[in-house]
């Protein structure tokens, strides 16, 4: 019961975040307004007025952006805790152990070699970008796989292997991704400058056409596999024991978390923490039951990267701070604060 109210609420928190963020920026738009602006395209009519002006900004300029951010913040989210279920432990996050980093190098290069070489140049917007997608899906699925095989030992996941595996393969993927843009022109290097800080910038409805199928398609299914993810977090015998095909379960796992990374990456860049904080918070109010830590933290990440991109567009404005500043300032102290916490708990259990 405790777990259907924080889901209630977490529901309500999402709305009016979305309201809130449509109508901040240089044209203030009133939440009254908003919300007339958008029941009024669901056939419902509000004793609202607002003008043409007002409608135009909100639907072409400031939604786009905003369900942008739902859709990026929710994917990261669920995809963390996924991974962190995957691997049984807490640290474990999408940007953390290079799969973010490696979804990032597979679209830089992507988008020298479309504009490089003539033969893999496409001019029409949607098919570019979901070879993007595409492209930095594999990308991370590549690097998800390799840290996983890397920081497997004796049946089990060796947290000190983890997390040297993901920084060896960051500053890898970071030292690729740096040869790449020595051989860009300006247009190319201010594109990878793009994806190295992580922005939304360049939102439009093209982009969340493009990234709608990727992310949905992760939080749709990620929550059907709660149970077995439950039952994996005994022990992957324990698991097969209670009749879960765990190499399934993993390739499942795999597959769907990078999916929803791989495609946020490739139409926002890095944006890293989400992934490893909203899953914590989640767990200190509803526990560590997949069937709702998934869907509680898909809610609070969606909420949490609106926020984080109203904040990133707004503090300097008329320029923008990119978003994955944003999130590193106020993600690593948090970082900082469970590897202290871990550290007193493995005293405490010596």
């Amino acid at each position: 019961m405790r777990n259907k109210w924080i889901t209630i609420t977490l529901i309500v928190l999402l709305i009016a975040v979305v309201i809130l963020s449509a109508g901040i920026g240089a044209m203030k738009i009133p939440p009254a307004q908003v919300m007339a602006v958008l029941l009024n395209k669901l056939g419902i009519h509000l004793p609202v007025i607002y003008d043409e002006g007002v409608e135009n900004v909100l639907l072409h300029i400031r939604l786009p952006r905003v369900v942008m951010a739902v859709l990026v913040g929710a994917g990261l989210a669920i995809s963390g805790v996924a991974m962190q279920g995957l691997f049984r432990n807490p640290l474990a996050d999408p940007a953390l152990i290079g799969i973010s980093s490696g979804a990032s190098l597979s679209a830089v290069l992507v988008i020298v070699l479309i504009s490089s070489l003539p033969a893999l140049h496409i001019d029409n917007y949607l098919p570019r970008y979901y070879l993007l997608n595409v492209i930095t899906f594999l990308g991370a699925c590549a690097t998800s796989l390799l840290v996983f095989r890397i920081s497997r030992s004796g049946g089990k996941t060796m947290l000190v292997t983890l997390l040297l595996a993901g920084v060896a393969l960051n500053a890898l993927c970071r030292a690729l991704t740096d040869l790449i843009t020595t051989t860009a022109n300006d247009e190319q290097l201010r594109n990878a400058t793009f994806w190295s800080m992580g922005s939304l910038g360049g939102a439009s409805w093209n982009v969340v056409l493009t990234l709608l199928p990727f992310v949905l398609a992760p939080i749709l299914m990620l929550p059907g596999l709660a149970k077995s993810l439950n039952a994996f977090a005994l022990g992957e015998n324990e698991a097969a024991y209670l009749g879960i095909n765990v190499k399934r379960l993993k390739t499942k796992i795999i597959i769907l978390a990078t999916l929803a990374v791989g495609a946020s990456v490739a139409v926002a860049g890095i944006i890293g923490f989400v992934g490893l904080i909203v899953p914590h918070m989640v767990r200190s109010v509803s526990g560590n039951d997949h069937r709702s830590l998934l869907l509680n933290s898909t809610l609070l990440g969606a909420s949490l990267l609106t926020l984080a991109d109203v904040f990133s567009r707004t503090i300097i404005a008329p320029a923008e701070l990119p978003i994955g500043i944003v999130t590193a300032v106020l993600g690593t102290p948090v970082f900082v604060m469970l590897l202290i916490k871990q550290k007193k708990q493995l005293r405490t259990v010596s």
